[in-house]
C-alpha cells in the first residue's frame, strides 16, 4: 500500500469555459450573403410586415370577434417561425444540423404558412366591418388585412424560390449524369 501513491500520476486542468465560448459557438459566422439573397430578403419582408399585422390587431377591440383569435394565432405563430429560421440561416445553425433536410423544411414551412395565411387574409378581411365599432379600428383592421395579403404572398413567393432551391434551380439528372 506505500507504493500506491508514486504510481498515481495527476494533471491540472482549466475548466471548459475557461479559454472562452464553447467550440460549436466559436464556429458561429454571419452570412451576409444570405441577406441578400432572394429566400433572406423575403423572410425580413415576412418578418417586418408579419409583425405589423399583429401589431395592428392586437392594438384594436378583437376580443368579442373570435375571427381575429385565427388571425391573430397564424400571424404570431408564423412570426414566430420565421424568426427561429432566420436566425438559424443568418447564424449557419442549419449546416450543423446536416441530418435535417432543410430545403424540404423550408418548402414545406413555407406552403403551410401562404395556405394558413390565406385563410387568416379572407378571415380578417371578412371581420374588418364588425358590429363592434371603435374609433380607429377600422383602419387598423383594414391595414391588417392589406398587409396579411402582402405577406400571404411574400410566403407564396418563398414557396416557390424554396421549391426552386430544393428541386436545384432546374437542373436535370439525367443531363448531369456522365453517359458510357
Amino acid at each position: 500500500m506505500a507504493e500506491f501513491p508514486a504510481k498515481v500520476r495527476t494533471q491540472t486542468s482549466t475548466p471548459a469555459g475557461a479559454h472562452g465560448p464553447l467550440p460549436a459557438l466559436r464556429s458561429l459566422a454571419l452570412d451576409l450573403g444570405f441577406l441578400r439573397s432572394c429566400l433572406g430578403l423575403l423572410m425580413i419582408v415576412e418578418l417586418v410586415l408579419g409583425l405589423l399585422v399583429w401589431a395592428l390587431i392586437a392594438s384594436t377591440f378583437y376580443q368579442p370577434i373570435p375571427a381575429y383569435g385565427w388571425v391573430l394565432f397564424v400571424a404570431i405563430f408564423f412570426w414566430l417561425v420565421t424568426v427561429i429560421l432566420f436566425v438559424m440561416y443568418l447564424l449557419q445553425l442549419q449546416m450543423k444540423l446536416y441530418m435535417i433536410p432543410w430545403p424540404v423544411v423550408l418548402v414545406i414551412f413555407n406552403a403551410s404558412a401562404t395556405v394558413l395565411y390565406v385563410t387568416a387574409f379572407i378571415t380578417c378581411s371578412a371581420a374588418v366591418q364588425s358590429v363592434f365599432r371603435l374609433p380607429g379600428d377600422y383602419n387598423k383592421r383594414a391595414a391588417a388585412s392589406f398587409f396579411a395579403c402582402v405577406v400571404m404572398i411574400a410566403y407564396g413567393a418563398s414557396t416557390f424560390f424554396s421549391f426552386q432551391a430544393w428541386k436545384g434551380f432546374g437542373s436535370n439528372a439525367a443531363t448531369s449524369q456522365v453517359t458510357n
